[in-house]
């Protein structure tokens, strides 16, 4: 699983670098608990379909959401407006995407737009008999963190 997993973290520290000018550092990773609820206010969600199947989310806390989005915009944000929803999207499809093609060499993947779900502690309903879920747990700036989560299953027998 670990050579599933290590793209989606090697990708992010680029995208966040390249895009944000920041530099992430990752805790270990776990197996996220289904029924557990989080505390976070928004999240990006991209499902995978084709030879595997499953899903990207990225989740965090308005308030980095809102800075990521003042970075990458010129304009200001001190709520969870449109923008901010887009930005977040966008963050996650281009995670996707970049895993997308690191991971060709193993499966060939479609990846749907972003869904975004927000509100305070909203669970995400992830299928039940699916691959487990990994939570990648990022830092960024000096106390902001966010998670990437990841469930993925081949359904090629690979």
């Amino acid at each position: 699983m670990e050579k599933y997993i290590q793209p989606f973290i090697d990708v992010c520290k680029n995208v966040f670098k390249e895009f944000i000018g920041s530099e992430l550092t990752v805790d270990r990773p776990y197996f996220a608990d289904m029924k557990a609820a989080a505390d976070w206010d928004i999240s990006a969600i991209i499902g995978l379909t084709g030879e595997a199947r499953g899903a990207v989310v990225i989740s965090m806390k308005k308030e980095l959401a809102i800075k990521l989005t003042n970075i990458l915009t010129v304009n200001q944000h001190i709520v969870l407006d449109d923008e901010v929803v887009d930005a977040i999207g966008e963050i996650v499809n281009i995670i996707a995407g970049n895993v997308k093609k690191n991971l060709e060499e193993s499966f060939k993947l479609i990846i749907s737009l972003p869904t975004i779900v927000q509100g305070r502690e909203h669970e995400i309903k992830w299928p039940h008999g699916q691959a487990r879920i990994i939570c990648i747990p990022f830092n960024i700036f000096e106390n902001d963190v966010f998670n990437l989560s990841v469930a993925i299953e081949s359904v090629k027998g690979v």
